[in-house]
């Protein structure tokens, strides 16, 4: 064989080491790998899902403590549809952060709905003197936000409403609009008369009640058709079995369409970091009642569940000074309420949009 010569070869292996990919190309703009957006979207997330599931078991096995609580409560089910093992899991673990956090033993209760009880509310408005110390109560009891520095620090679940006293008069008759003849407007159009909302929600005066106003105090309705269940995304607000409209704040995520669909006002939104000083809490908490919320949850009145699913009146009915404010089990007809709704002229508010409330309004 003389170095001219080549070795025969065959074509099959020929062929078959060839390789398949083709060749780059010399511009660098056709050398970029084409991937779909859902290709993207789907390595990112298992990327993002495997990275989460790794720090939380490093977390987990950490010595940090407060951390692996954290993470902990980030992953938690809803509590609805926890079982009884991952509900007491939840109430130790935030009984323990909530003790260390505040400096002394805080309690979260987890008890449910009793059978056979549906909650009622009434309200005597020719009773309410407007004193607001309802207003005051319901803050203290529930662990609400009290700070004064910024907006939104400030969390008040009750409003009494401030309503002046007015009546027609004969002065004003000639201040129309146009040219005082009122054919458009009346001259007593914007007089003050009867109960309407349109109230003032501040006022300090020097004692009550006034001569020239009248009160009506408004929060939660507790719906037996809640329109703010029906909004919510991810439904972390929803209806107990007794009554009460509940949040479970470790799911709500501010969207605040919950506001949105109350027609009552009676809904707050943690804008900032709820300011609770330590002396000033109260141990004894309700998981889907006044334990301490985070920014930028949403929270509402409950009917002090740590106090009523253990017999006891809610903090503004124990501290009316004047006995207007009313509470019971409305299938027990011997209970306050019921009585009320039997003997009283009662009536509810804005009852034309059939939310159904179960706090009604009576007077003598």
């Amino acid at each position: 064989m003389t170095p001219n010569e080549t070795l025969p070869t065959d074509p099959a292996k020929e062929q078959s080491s060839e390789c398949p990919v083709p060749p780059m190309s010399a511009d660098p703009a056709a050398n970029v790998l084409k991937t779909s957006r859902r290709d993207f979207l789907k390595s990112g997330g298992a990327l993002s899902l495997s990275s989460l599931m790794g720090t939380a078991a490093l977390m987990s096995q950490s010595g940090d403590a407060e951390a692996a609580v954290e993470w902990a409560e980030h992953f938690q089910k809803n509590y609805r549809l926890m079982t009884p093992a991952e509900k007491a899991e939840a109430r130790l673990r935030l009984e323990k952060r909530y003790s260390d956090e505040y400096g002394k033993k805080v309690s979260v209760d987890t008890t449910e709905a009793q059978p056979g009880v549906l909650m009622g509310y009434a309200l005597n408005i020719r009773k309410c003197i407007g004193c607001r110390r309802c207003v005051h109560a319901c803050v203290a009891e529930n662990n609400q936000s009290r700070g004064t520095k910024r907006p939104g620090e400030k969390i008040e679940w009750i409003q009494v409403l401030r309503m002046e006293r007015g009546k027609f008069e004969q002065e004003k008759m000639n201040h129309g609009y146009p040219e005082g003849l009122g054919i458009q407007v009346g001259g007593n159009a914007y007089t003050p008369a009867g109960a309407v909302l349109e109230g003032q929600y501040h006022y300090n005066p020097e004692k009550v009640p006034e001569a020239d106003a009248t009160y009506m105090p408004i929060a939660c309705m507790q719906c037996e058709k809640p329109p703010c269940v029906k909004v919510c995304p991810v439904r972390t607000t929803y209806r107990e079995a007794d009554g009460p409209v509940v949040i479970d704040y470790n799911w709500c995520i501010g969207c605040k369409m919950c506001m949105n669909a109350c027609p009552y006002w009676a809904r707050r939104f943690n804008l900032t970091t709820p300011v609770l000083p330590k002396e000033e809490m109260n141990p004894v908490t309700h998981y889907l009642g006044n334990r301490p919320r985070m920014r930028g949850v949403v929270e509402k009145c409950h009917w002090c569940l740590q106090r009523t699913r253990h017999d006891r009146y809610p903090a503004c009915v124990e501290v009316c000074p004047v006995g207007a404010r009313k509470f019971g089990n409305l299938l027990d007809p011997e209970s306050e309420v019921s009585k009320i709704l039997e003997r009283k002229n009662v009536f509810r508010l804005k009852a034309e949009l059939n939310t159904f409330p179960k706090f009604f309004y009576f007077y003598d």
